[in-house]
C-alpha cells in the first residue's frame, strides 16, 4: 500500500468528468432557447453560458495566473474580444478562439453585458 499518492478510485474520475461536462451540457440542453437578442435572455440562462468561463477565470471571472478578468471590463471591450475569438481573428489564443466558436453572436452580446455587469456590484 503506497500512502504517498491517493487510493484510486474509479468512480471519482467519472464524477470528475461529468461535473466538467455540466455547464456544456446546460449549454447543449438550453442553447435552442438561448437563441434570441442578448436582451431577451434571462439571467439565469445568461449565468448558465458563464460557466465554462469560470474553468479558467475563476467563478467570479475575475482571471489568475496569466488569465485576464472578465468581470468589470466594460461591456463593448469585452463584446469586441469575445468576437474577434469567435471570428479567428486572434491567432496567439487557440483556446478562446475554439471555446468561442460555440456562442452565437446574441450569446457573446449576453456575455459581454452579464460580465461587465458583475464588475459593478
Amino acid at each position: 500500500m503506497n500512502l504517498t499518492e491517493p487510493p484510486d478510485f474509479p468512480g471519482l474520475m467519472m464524477l470528475e468528468r461529468i461535473f466538467r461536462c455540466l455547464p456544456l451540457a446546460a449549454l447543449l440542453y438550453l442553447g435552442p432557447s438561448l437563441a434570441g437578442s442578448a436582451a431577451e435572455l434571462p439571467p439565469e440562462a445568461v449565468s448558465v453560458l458563464t460557466g465554462s468561463c469560470a474553468n479558467c477565470h475563476g467563478p467570479d471571472g475575475n482571471g489568475s495566473a496569466g488569465i485576464p478578468p472578465l468581470r468589470g471590463q466594460s461591456e463593448s471591450s469585452l463584446r469586441a474580444s469575445l468576437l474577434a475569438f469567435h471570428e479567428g481573428k486572434v491567432e496567439e489564443v487557440t483556446v478562446m478562439t475554439r471555446l468561442m466558436k460555440g456562442y452565437d453572436r446574441p450569446q457573446i452580446e449576453a456575455l459581454a453585458k452579464w460580465f461587465a455587469a458583475e464588475g459593478k456590484r
